[in-house]
């Protein structure tokens, strides 16, 4: 595998294939070629890892670093400041600084890193709690598992005037917003916000979520200050390796083919750099249709890079627990979950109008947003966030260039027709947002707002 280079002779390299090769004759049009960009160290910021090592950024005529973050609020502080150029996102992050909850900014969002790649796990004791609740066939827990499983726990715990405490890893967040559905889904409220006043998201909170950066995680519920968490991959396997937790659901059981993360750059940056902004669209997608080519022939590969230290910097064998298409639930509990990670194939590169809309009914169920809005105040946010016309353009070009196929895209930006692939069967209609939240037992709906830590009519 290609090793890392040091930033002189990653330079020296491009400047040389820039002067003898026709593609790279093409990069004197990009408006910026140097270009540093942020990740979290997760398993789902696979695509810029490969564009970097498989060379595909390179072919676009982009100098790229890659850079590690602490944590997702550094990430979108970096990114606003521009001292990133752009980074690995949580999906509705852009969407939470684009309404100002917590930070505003107009961030925009051309490409998808993936489907799915999340769990949900809990400490081996409310794991031993759960477990009674849980059906069981053929001497194995039934998947996937609901919160129902787990409310009487909570309610013992609530009985005995005790918080249980949960972690996420962002306010905006997909772990928070996944973690919130599946815990009302199974009649546990977790809670809601009541901004600017109140943005801890506890008020009337059965359970009780807090923020805690992704590598932390196994620490934090090893030592007892947290009873389960919702992260992305490698941290949840990690619990299971270390024999300190049991991940009870994947985000791919409870949405299937759920959108996770994005690449985000700020408007302004795409507005001033829009040929770097489309080259760089490019590089991830032929490194999403990498990724997941031939029936994932290349993930092997890949999990070899992720162990890197520059990048996820786990064992290869944490990695490839979910990465190869299985997913390993109590220790010696794994089983086939071929799209855990997706990356192109299903259309999961393309930022889609439907992710984002969903996202923010979430915001808007657990009064991150807490006035009512129109349905089609919805679909105008996404659009001012989500590019998928950027994302076609790009398409285009690589179709043009012989390294991909127009069937590999998909053929318009519309909406797709309702879902039902949820935990609840709540069938989601991106075009009736208010008529969805309804439906929900437990979250605000209609013109209910949190007023002085009180829902209200």
């Amino acid at each position: 595998m290609k090793k890392m280079n040091t930033f002189s002779a990653k330079k020296l390299l491009l400047v040389a294939l820039a002067l003898t090769t026709t593609n790279l004759a093409a990069a004197g049009k990009l408006e910026k070629e140097d270009l540093k960009f942020g990740f979290i160290k997760l398993t789902d910021m696979a695509p810029l890892a490969v564009a970097y090592e498989k060379g595909f950024f390179e072919d676009e005529g982009l100098y790229v670093q890659l850079e590690a973050q602490a944590n997702w609020k550094v990430v979108l502080d970096r990114v606003i400041s521009g001292e990133l150029d752009g980074s690995h996102m949580l999906a509705p992050a852009p969407l939470g600084a684009s309404i100002g909850f917590g930070t505003k900014a107009d961030i925009v969002t051309a490409f998808s890193m993936g489907f799915n790649g999340n769990a949900i796990t809990v400490s081996n004791d409310i794991w031993k709690q759960m477990k009674p609740n849980v059906p069981v066939a053929d001497g194995k827990p039934v998947h996937p598992i609901k919160a129902d499983a787990l409310k009487p726990v909570v309610d013992k715990y609530k009985s005995e005037g005790k918080p249980f405490n949960m972690a996420m890893t962002f306010p905006v967040g997909t772990h928070n917003l996944k973690l919130r559905y599946w815990l009302a889904a199974g009649g546990i409220k977790p809670g809601y916000y009541e901004p600017p006043q109140d943005i801890s998201g506890q008020t009337d909170a059965e359970a009780m979520l807090s923020v805690t950066p992704p590598p932390q995680m196994p620490a934090t519920i090893e030592a007892g200050t947290i009873y389960g968490y919702c992260v992305g991959e490698p941290w949840n396997q990690q619990a299971v390796f270390k024999g300190i937790g049991v991940p009870v659901i994947t985000d791919d059981e409870l949405w299937k083919d759920t959108p996770e993360k994005v690449f985000g750059v700020t408007k302004e940056w795409a507005d001033k750099y829009p040929n770097t902004h489309l080259a760089v669209v490019k590089a991830l997608i032929r490194a999403a249709m990498w990724l997941d080519e031939d029936n994932n022939k290349n993930r092997k590969e890949a999990i070899e890079m992720l162990s890197q230290k520059q990048y996820v910097g786990a064992d290869y064998e944490v990695l490839a627990n979910s990465m190869t298409g299985t997913f390993e639930y109590e220790k010696g509990d794994k089983r086939p979950l071929p799209d855990f990670n997706t990356f192109f194939r299903n259309s999961a590169s393309y930022p889609a109008y439907d992710g984002a809309v969903w996202y923010l009914t979430q915001m808007r169920r657990w009064g991150q947003i807490n006035e009512y809005k129109p349905d089609d105040w919805y679909m105008e946010t996404a659009k001012k966030v989500y590019r998928p016309d950027i994302y076609l353009a790009a398409a285009k070009e690589l179709i043009a260039e012989g390294k991909a196929k127009a069937g590999d895209f998909p053929a318009d930006t519309g909406i797709k027709p309702a879902q039902d692939f949820f935990i609840d069967k709540i069938a989601f209609d991106a075009s009736k947002p208010n008529d969805y939240l309804a439906k929900f037992p437990i979250g605000l709906k209609g013109k209910q707002k949190v007023v002085g830590g009180k829902v209200t009519e």
